[in-house]
């Protein structure tokens, strides 16, 4: 089971500029909240036990949230004092990771998947990487991954207008060891240059979740959250 989490919260977050002019963008309120502490909430319900938090755009506002919401010794930081791209902050948090395998979360984006299920899949697998997948129907904000029978990743399709397809949720089991092995620059894309770069030479697997997602980096998806707030928990 899947015990360790990093969340990836350095964003500059420019298009929720408007609504939210001061803020990190996973730091927006939502009902009274930080939407990062939804996140926090329903991954510790989930079974997550320590989160190594990758920070850089104005990391100071984290330190009181951190403290107030998780217990003492259950979280890490990792500062990049420069932006290394998604794929450099995962390295540098993954050097602070302790167990074999860990979750990787963007900050300003919920995806209710199953732990557990996630867990079992990755493992089973042997997996590198497992994408979890969402499905959407009449969109062209995200591109697709398409899989193969064994649910291998044989694609990775651009952004442009779907009737339905598969899009990446941006939640991710990674082997951490084989990961840091890659010899991977300081500052690169983990989605441009690993994912799409590697996926034919590299266990890269996905798992589709049909439960709840939402990515509020953009004013539309952040005002709709507000209605949406009770969604982001564990359904018993």
């Amino acid at each position: 089971m899947i015990r360790e989490a990093i969340i990836l919260a350095g964003g500059l977050g420019t298009r929720l500029r408007s609504a939210v002019p001061d803020l990190p963008k996973c730091m927006a309120p939502v009902a009274g909240r930080p939407f990062i502490a939804y996140l926090t909430d329903y991954f510790r319900a989930a079974g997550i036990e320590r989160f190594i938090f990758a920070l850089g755009y104005k990391s100071s506002y984290f330190d009181e949230l951190l403290q107030r919401e998780l217990p003492p010794g259950s979280y890490e930081i990792s500062v990049e004092e420069e932006p290394l791209g998604t794929g450099g902050a995962i390295q540098r948090a993954c050097g602070l990771a302790r167990d074999r395998t860990v979750l990787v979360l963007n900050g300003d984006t919920f995806f209710g998947i199953g732990l557990p299920a996630l867990s079992a899949f990755h493992e089973d697998r042997k997996a590198d990487c497992t994408l979890c997948l969402r499905p959407m129907e009449n969109f062209d904000r995200f591109g697709v991954v398409e899989l193969g029978p064994d649910q291998r990743v044989i694609d990775f399709r651009e952004k442009q207008y779907y009737t339905k397809g598969l899009i990446n949720g941006g939640v991710y089991a990674l082997n951490v060891e084989r990961f840091l092995e890659e010899g991977l620059p300081e500052k690169f894309s983990f989605e441009k240059d690993w994912l799409e770069a590697f996926y034919t030479q590299r266990r890269f697997f996905g798992l589709e979740q049909d439960s709840y997602f939402i990515d509020i980096g953009i004013p539309a998806d952040y005002e709709r959250v507000q209605k949406e707030v009770g969604m982001m928990t564990i359904k018993k």
